[in-house]
C-alpha cells in the first residue's frame, strides 16, 4: 500500500467511508465554477467538525500532502481548487460543517460553522429580527460563509456595511500543522495585541482553515426605498452618488452601475426580464435606501433625484416585488456572460471619484488596439470595484482571442487601474488567476513582508499551494 493510499485508509477510518471520495466521484470538486481551472486531488474529505478538521490536516502533514481548503467552490480566481501541476493534494471541503451554533440577538452576533451557506444566514438573521448584510448576488445561493471570510468577499452593500472582514468579530482557525486556534470572540473591544483574525481573511485558505467565525448583525430594516436610473455617463453617476450620500446619508445600501452591454445579454439568456424603461439607455443605476425607522423613504430619494444635471430617467418604488425586477438584471448578469461564453474578466477597484474616468480610458485604449469586442462594465460604483470584461461581440471568436490577446488587454486595464490608484483584485482575490500578476503592481517590500507571514504560519508549504503568494 502506497504512503497516499494509507493517508486515504486513516482519513476514511477516522471521518467515515462516507465522508471521503475518490476516483470519479471527486471530478466536479477538481473544478471551479469557471470552468477555467481543472486540478487532480488524491481524495475530497468532508470533515463533520472542528476536531475532524484538525485530525485531518495533522495526518496530510505527517504524510506531506497538501491541503486544498473548500466551501462551496465558487472561487472565481482558481482559489478553491486543486493544481493541476501533479502535487499530491487533497481537498478539505467544509460543506457539512454548516452548523448555526450561536444568535445572540442582543450583542448583535451570531456563531455560525464555515460550511454554512450564505443564504441560510440571511434567513438565520431574519428570524431574530436581525440582518446580515453580506449582499452577494449570482453566487449566494451555492456560496459558504468560510469561503466568503477567505476572499473577503464583498457585494453590494459594502458602502454602507463594509467587506466581509468587516463583518467578522472573531475566528476559529485550523493551523497548518493542525492545531485550533480559539478567536471566537463576541467583543467589539478587544485590544489585546495583534488581531490575528485579519490574517486569515482574505487569506484564500493559504494560511489555515476557517471553520467558524463569529459575525456581525443589524438592525433589520423596516423601510425601503429602490430607484432605477437612467444616467448619461458612469462619471453623472459618480456625482449622483456624491449628491445622494450628502441629501441621504447612510441610509444608501446599495448602489449599483449597470451597462447597456450588460442588459442585453441579460435579456438575451435570462427569462422574464424587461427593460426598465420605454426606450433604452446606455447606462443605468440602481439604488437602495434602507432604514430602520418606518417612515417612507420614496419621497426622499425622488427629491433627491430630480433635477440632477446627467439623470436622463428615474424611476422610485418601495414595492419589494417591484425593486426586484431591477435587481434581476443586475443579479444575472454574470449568469448571463457564462452563456454567452468565456471573456477576460476582470475585477478591479479605483476611488469612487475616479470611476467614470476608468471606464472611459479603458475602453478608449482597449478599441483602439481591438475592433469587434464587447465590453462588459458593471458592479459596485458604491465603493469603487468594477468589473470589466473583455470578449468578442461573436462568441464564438472568443477563445482565440482570448488565447492570443489575454495579456495584452489585462496589461492594459491594469495601466489605467494602476495609473488611478487602483487595485488589480478588488473583492475576487488572486487565487491562481493572478498570483504571479501581483508581483508587477505590489512593492518589493510588500511582496516579502507576504512571504514572510506565509512562511511563519506554513513553513511546508502544504496549504493551498500555488494560490496568492
Amino acid at each position: 500500500m502506497s504512503s497516499e493510499e494509507k493517508l486515504i485508509e486513516h482519513i476514511a477510518a477516522m471521518a467515515g467511508d462516507d465522508a471521503v471520495l475518490t476516483g470519479e466521484a471527486k471530478a466536479s470538486y477538481c473544478q471551479d465554477w469557471r470552468g477555467r481551472y481543472q486540478g487532480e486531488a488524491i481524495a475530497v474529505v468532508f470533515p463533520a467538525d472542528t476536531q475532524q478538521v484538525s485530525s485531518i490536516v495533522k495526518l496530510c502533514a505527517e504524510h506531506g500532502v497538501a491541503m486544498v481548503p473548500q466551501g462551496g467552490n465558487t472561487s472565481l480566481c482558481g482559489a478553491s481548487v486543486p493544481l493541476a501541476d501533479g502535487t499530491p493534494q487533497i481537498i478539505i471541503n467544509l460543506s457539512r460543517m454548516n452548523r448555526i451554533r450561536e444568535v445572540d440577538a442582543t450583542n448583535y452576533t451570531m456563531t455560525v460553522e464555515a460550511g454554512c451557506k450564505l443564504a441560510s444566514l440571511y434567513d438565520a438573521a431574519d428570524n431574530a429580527e436581525r440582518l446580515f448584510p453580506l449582499g452577494l448576488t449570482a453566487i449566494a445561493p451555492h456560496c459558504e460563509i468560510g469561503g466568503n471570510l477567505s476572499t473577503n468577499a464583498g457585494g453590494i452593500g459594502v458602502l454602507r456595511y463594509g467587506n466581509a472582514r468587516d463583518l467578522v468579530l472573531g475566528l476559529e482557525v485550523v493551523l497548518p500543522d493542525g492545531r485550533i486556534w480559539n478567536g471566537l470572540r463576541r467583543l467589539r473591544k478587544d485590544n489585546t495585541g495583534y488581531d490575528l483574525k485579519h490574517l486569515f481573511i482574505g487569506a484564500e485558505g493559504t494560511l489555515g482553515i476557517i471553520t467558524a467565525a463569529v459575525l456581525k448583525l443589524y438592525p433589520r430594516p423596516r423601510a425601503t426605498a429602490t430607484a432605477c436610473i437612467a444616467v448619461r455617463d458612469p462619471s453623472v453617476g459618480v456625482a449622483l452618488l456624491a449628491h445622494l450620500r450628502a441629501t441621504c446619508g447612510d441610509t444608501i445600501s446599495g448602489f449599483e452601475l449597470i451597462s447597456r452591454a450588460c442588459l442585453d445579454l441579460v435579456f438575451k439568456h435570462i427569462p422574464d426580464t424587461h427593460e426598465p424603461f420605454a426606450v433604452p439607455h446606455e447606462w443605468l443605476i440602481i439604488t437602495k435606501l434602507s432604514n430602520v425607522l418606518p417612515t417612507p423613504l420614496d419621497d426622499a430619494l425622488r427629491s433627491a433625484l430630480q433635477d440632477f444635471e446627467g439623470v436622463i430617467a428615474f424611476e422610485v418604488t418601495s414595492d419589494e416585488a417591484h425593486a426586484e425586477r431591477w435587481w434581476k438584471l443586475r443579479k444575472n448578469i454574470a449568469e448571463a456572460q457564462k452563456a454567452e461564453g468565456i471573456s477576460i474578466k476582470h475585477d478591479v477597484s479605483v476611488p469612487i471619484s475616479r470611476v467614470g474616468e476608468f471606464i472611459a480610458d479603458a475602453s478608449r485604449a482597449l478599441r483602439e488596439i481591438y475592433a469587434g469586442i464587447r465590453i462588459v462594465a458593471f458592479g459596485h460604483m458604491g465603493d469603487g470595484n468594477i468589473h470589466y470584461n473583455v470578449s468578442m461581440l461573436d462568441a464564438n471568436l472568443n477563445k482565440a482571442f482570448i488565447e492570443a490577446h489575454e495579456h495584452d488587454v489585462n496589461a492594459i486595464v491594469y495601466k489605467v487601474v494602476t495609473g488611478l490608484d487602483g487595485s488589480i483584485s478588488a473583492e475576487h482575490g488572486l487565487g491562481q488567476l493572478k498570483r504571479e500578476e501581483i508581483t508587477h503592481y505590489k512593492s518589493k517590500l510588500e511582496l516579502e513582508l507576504m512571504r514572510s507571514i506565509k512562511r511563519t504560519f506554513d513553513p511546508h508549504g502544504l496549504m493551498n499551494p500555488g494560490k496568492v503568494v
